[in-house]
């Protein structure tokens, strides 16, 4: 019976938690730095969630943020939802968080929660969704205005923003260690 009521407690506790980061994922959205190409806190938000959560229950939220947005809530960028969103040419990056996620799982499976673990998954996540992003932008780009080749589309969609998501990442990383502090006698 012991059992059973702390089993409980951990799916309550696992449930709130991926509610909460579908929401924080929304909020840090709306954030946005007015450069030429705008900078959300999106990514951090993303990356926070899948290192804090662990990569299963990370990608879960962001499953579900996504699908928030699909319903028509303005939970993405600048208050935005739909379909058309995630089609556009942007849509690519949202949809490799959940290919980020998958892979930051696979490497928790395989190393573990170690910091040096953590941080190496954070960074190839943060690849594969910059693969899958920019392998989506050419594909849309294309049929909507042309063919746009792979080292434009990395000066367009990529290389402006290493250094802002790497220093995302840090925070993410940072924060998530911090948190699981605190949380772990909840």
């Amino acid at each position: 019976m012991m059992q059973n009521t702390e089993s409980n407690k951990n799916k309550t506790r696992d449930t709130v938690f991926i509610a909460l980061f579908a929401v924080l994922m929304a909020v840090c959205s709306w954030i946005s730095i007015p450069t030429a190409i705008p900078i959300t806190m999106q990514t951090f938000a993303v990356f926070l969630t899948l290192n804090f959560l662990g990569g299963k229950k990370g990608t879960v939220s962001v499953c579900i943020y996504l699908l928030l947005g699909l319903i028509g809530l303005p939970v993405y960028a600048h208050f935005t939802s739909g379909i058309g969103m995630l089609m556009g040419t942007t849509g690519g990056y949202m949809i490799g968080w959940i290919f980020s996620g998958l892979v930051m799982w696979l490497l928790e499976k395989l190393l573990g929660r170690k910091l040096w673990a953590q941080a190496v998954s954070m960074l190839v996540g943060l690849v594969v969704c910059y693969i899958a992003g920019t392998a989506w932008f050419m594909v849309v780009y294309a049929q909507n205005t042309g063919p746009v080749g792979l080292w434009t589309a990395l000066l367009w969609c990529v290389i402006p923003f290493i250094i802002p998501d790497l220093a995302k990442l840090g925070l993410a990383l940072w924060l998530s260690q911090r948190l699981e502090k605190i949380t772990r006698s909840m």
